[in-house]
C-alpha cells in the first residue's frame, strides 16, 4: 500500500498542489514612455546551458502582464536577483498586484535603479535600468525568431486568440513563454571574486527562496542559511577507458598517457566534449601529439576564457 496521498492536479499546480521551491527575482522592462518597470517572478529557469551559440533563460508569465507586454514590444529585459532582506521581499510582493500600471506603482517603488551596463557602453542599445543593490543581474534579449514568435504583438490584455506557439511567445490564451538570451551577467564584486577564486560555504549570496501564493492571503518565502557542502564521489576512470575514447576523437591527433591522466576525473558524459576541445586546440596550434604540458596550456586557456565571461 502506498505511503502517499494522491493530490488533485489543478491550475497553478506548482503552488496549489505542491511545495515547490523557486527563486525570487525582479524583472525590469521598458514601459511605452521609456521608463523602467519592475515585476517580481519565480517561474524562471536556465534553458540553453551548453552546446548552443548562446545561453538562455526561460520565463513563464501571464501574457497580459506589464512584463510580457513590454517584452513583446521591445524584446529587452533584465533579471535582478535581490537579497533576502524581508524589506526587499515585501517590496517585491507590493509590485506583484495584477493590473497595476507602471505609472501607478513605480513612483512608490523603493528599489534603487541604475543604468544598464550594456547601454552605458552602447547608448543605441536601449535597455531597462537594473536594481543597484541586486546581488546579480542578467541582461537579456528575447529570441523572438524562435517558434515563429516574431509575429506576436502586444496589446491584447483580455486573452489572445489561437493559434498558439509551443514554447516561445504566446503559448495559450492567457500564457506566454519567453526564451531570453543572456547577453551579460553582472555580479557584485564580492561574489564574482568568490566564483573566480573558489566558492566556500560562507561565499554563497543570501538569495531568497519562495513557495508562491498559497492561502489567498500570503506569499511564503524563507531566507538564506549557511550552505552545507557534500563532497562529490571520486570516480576515476581507468587510463585504458580514456585512451579508448581519445583514440576515437580524431584520426590524426594523439595523446600521451601523461596527458590523458590529467582528465581521468572528468565524468564520462563530458569526456567527448573535453577531448574535442583538446583536439580543436591541437589543430589550431599544429600539434599532433598532445602532451601533459599541452594539457596545462589548454586548461589555462579555458580558465582565462571563463574569467573573461564573468
Amino acid at each position: 500500500m502506498s505511503s502517499f496521498e494522491n493530490l488533485r492536479i489543478v491550475d497553478n499546480f506548482y503552488q496549489t498542489s505542491l511545495y515547490y521551491p523557486m527563486p525570487t527575482v525582479v524583472i525590469s522592462t521598458l514601459a511605452e514612455d521609456g521608463s523602467t518597470s519592475l515585476g517580481p517572478y519565480s517561474l524562471i529557469a536556465p534553458y540553453y546551458v551548453a552546446g548552443k551559440s548562446y545561453y538562455a533563460m526561460l520565463l513563464n508569465c501571464r501574457n497580459s502582464s506589464n512584463t510580457a507586454q513590454h517584452i513583446l514590444r521591445t524584446g529587452k529585459c533584465a533579471i535582478n536577483f535581490i537579497n533576502d532582506d524581508p524589506k526587499n521581499f515585501k517590496e517585491a510582493v507590493k509590485l506583484s498586484w495584477p493590473g497595476d500600471e507602471p505609472k501607478d506603482k513605480m513612483p512608490n517603488c523603493k528599489f534603487p535603479l541604475e543604468k544598464s551596463q550594456i547601454m552605458e557602453e552602447n547608448p543605441d542599445d536601449v535597455r531597462p535600468m537594473v536594481i543597484s543593490d541586486a546581488i546579480q543581474v542578467l541582461e537579456c534579449t528575447w529570441m523572438r525568431e524562435l517558434d515563429g514568435a516574431d509575429r506576436d504583438r502586444p496589446g491584447e490584455l483580455h486573452g489572445y486568440e489561437p493559434p498558439y506557439h509551443d514554447f516561445n511567445g504566446i503559448t495559450s490564451q492567457f500564457g506566454a513563454h519567453f526564451i531570453l538570451r543572456v547577453d551579460r551577467i553582472l555580479m557584485k564584486k564580492k561574489y564574482s571574486d568568490a566564483i573566480i577564486a573558489g566558492v566556500k560555504s560562507r561565499d554563497f549570496p543570501p538569495l531568497p527562496i519562495d513557495y508562491g501564493y498559497r492561502d489567498s492571503k500570503n506569499f511564503w518565502f524563507h531566507r538564506h542559511r549557511r550552505m552545507r557542502a557534500e563532497l562529490l564521489p571520486i570516480r576515476e576512470a581507468s587510463l585504458e577507458s580514456v585512451r579508448y575514447a581519445a583514440d576515437r576523437a580524431d584520426d590524426k591527433v594523439r595523446f600521451t598517457d601523461d596527458a590523458l591522466r590529467t582528465i581521468l576525473n572528468v565524468p564520462r558524459v563530458f569526456l567527448p566534449l573535453v577531448l574535442k576541445g583538446c583536439v580543436d586546440w591541437a589543430k589550431e596550434n599544429g600539434v599532433e601529439l598532445v602532451t601533459e604540458e599541452h594539457m596545462k596550456i589548454i586548461n589555462d586557456k579555458r580558465a582565462k576564457e571563463k574569467q573573461k565571461k564573468k
